[in-house]
């Protein structure tokens, strides 16, 4: 063998070696990433967090008893679409009611009101003469709608859903309100306990014989109400 020879042939293994050994060392780190088990954990929304983050509702307390509605801190507002170009309001003011609450059973609760329409005021003097005329309420004939509840139910914290008769031009139709407990305690003026509460209802006025113009002038009216109701001053 040539001296030439003896040295290519530890040259040539040195390659070959290095030749074997490298695509395994280039697998190495596919082979661990294949390995380790990819985590990934679900990003937080905002919505999420601020649902977390919110605190449950306070219950308002009411205490039991027969309240009395106070009519200057009473609306009755409808509203109704004149044709599709505005949304037109009516007052009807001078409300009388009374309210009875059973805090522990509120199934047990009651509530009636009558609306006088000598209070009603659409704040254009013309149209309420027209709105108290035969065409509508026929004031003259039916001097006052009123409602009268025939169930109470809880609906949630600080909710109700009040379902009574609502009459109008002696006309009869169930309605069912939907009720925010505003807020109860002692009134921080009168000294007797208090009430407040918001409600809403849609009504098709023709169930009442009150449907003039209707469809353009529409069937549907929006009613909105909000009211304070006032108790006896406890027994010293």
């Amino acid at each position: 063998m040539t001296k030439t020879t003896k040295l290519l042939l530890p040259l040539a293994l040195t390659l070959a070696i290095a030749a074997c050994s490298k695509p395994a060392d280039e697998a190495t780190p596919a082979a661990d990433a294949a390995a380790t088990p990819a985590t990934t954990e679900p990003a937080a929304t905002p919505a999420a967090d601020a649902a977390a983050a919110a605190p449950a509702a306070e219950a308002i307390q009411i205490a039991s008893g027969t309240y009395k509605l106070d009519p200057s801190h009473t609306d009755v507002l409808a509203q109704w679409s004149h044709f599709g170009f505005s949304n037109p309001t009516a007052h009807f003011g001078s409300a009388e009611g009374t309210l009875v609450y059973d805090a522990a059973d509120v199934t047990k609760s009651t509530v009636e009101v009558k609306l006088p329409l000598s209070g009603l005021n659409s704040f254009t003097a013309k149209f309420d003469e027209h709105l108290k005329s035969a065409d509508f309420f026929d004031a003259a004939k039916f001097p006052a709608a009123s409602f009268k509840s025939t169930k109470v139910e809880s609906a949630g914290t600080n909710k109700l859903t009040v379902t009574g008769d609502l009459t109008i031009k002696d006309q009869t139709k169930p309605v069912t309100l939907d009720v925010t407990i505003n807020g109860g305690g002692e009134h921080p003026m009168a000294k007797v306990p208090a009430a407040g509460f918001d409600a809403t209802t849609t009504i098709k006025r023709s169930d009442f014989g009150v449907g003039a113009y209707a469809p353009n002038v529409s069937d549907e009216v929006k009613i909105r109400i909000t009211t304070e109701a006032t108790g006896e001053k406890p027994a010293a």
